[in-house]
């Protein structure tokens, strides 16, 4: 009569536990997949449709984002390149990709980010024909952590229309107040850029006094998140510049896109 007590069935039950708990997990991880995914990208044009100021809490995301146009902008060049699909880019995935991007030198890296993809998905919402808002994906390196988000620029390739971000792991109360509201609604009307074509979008320590006369250029930074702050100005001084988007922008403000 064998023993069900016995060191080697303790084991081999725990053994099978094990497998049919795997295979349980596996499968249930492969099954979320495709949902996860969809959530993903829910999120991402929920914060598209935050940042360009179109976000409607009583109507659907997929049916809002159906006014959203996404292009892919050779980032060299700063125009257009309709030989990549929109639909099938991974732009995360292309920032990695020796093939795709390319390693940025210490000097250039001033955002963080270690590498810098050739193309960008940028989206457009159009009045008729003409290009009213540009959404621009951008990340830069705060205290802890990457921030990924959107800035929304109006067509004339200069003033802001908003700013958010989708993913960070910066302090709650702290660097963390970049999804403050409050914060974020600073950001519409300021201009990117000075009268010779230079970023100038400056995140000051403390408020920005109004009747300074470089006020339409400044943010109130994050208090008690200098870093934070610091890698947000980082972040505009890269991606609005020559590595970024600023040939894009320039051709948006010249009308020769």
């Amino acid at each position: 009569m064998s023993d069900n007590n016995s060191t080697g069935r303790t084991i081999l039950v725990a053994a099978a536990l094990s497998v049919v708990c795997s295979v349980v997990v596996s499968a249930t991880a492969v099954m979320l997949k495709p949902k996860q995914e969809e959530n993903k990208l829910l999120d991402r044009q929920k914060n598209i449709l935050a940042a360009a100021g179109l976000l409607d809490d009583s109507k659907e995301i997929a049916t809002l984002f159906k006014q959203v146009e996404a292009r892919a902008v050779d980032l060299d060049s700063g125009r257009f390149d309709d030989a990549i699909n929109p639909c099938g880019f991974d732009q995360k995935k292309a920032s990695k990709d020796p093939a795709t991007s390319r390693k940025l030198t210490k000097s250039e890296d001033i955002a963080g980010i270690g590498r810098r993809e050739k193309t960008s998905l940028v989206y457009l919402v159009r009045d008729n024909t003409k290009i009213k808002t540009v959404i621009l994906p951008i990340r830069g390196y705060g205290l802890w952590s990457t921030l990924y988000g959107y800035l929304a620029v109006q067509g004339d390739g200069k003033t802001v229309v908003g700013l958010t971000y989708y993913e960070h792991a910066e302090t709650p109360g702290l660097g963390g107040e970049v999804d403050n509201p409050a914060w974020k609604a600073l950001w519409p009307g300021k201009q990117l850029y000075d009268a010779s074509g230079k970023s100038a979008i400056q995140v000051i320590k403390g408020k920005v006094d109004p009747h300074s006369a470089n006020a339409s250029h400044q943010v109130d930074g994050l208090a008690g998140a200098t870093l934070t702050s610091r890698g947000v100005q980082h972040m505009f001084t890269y991606w609005l510049g020559e590595e970024g988007y600023g040939p894009f922008l320039r051709h948006l403000r010249e009308h020769t896109l």
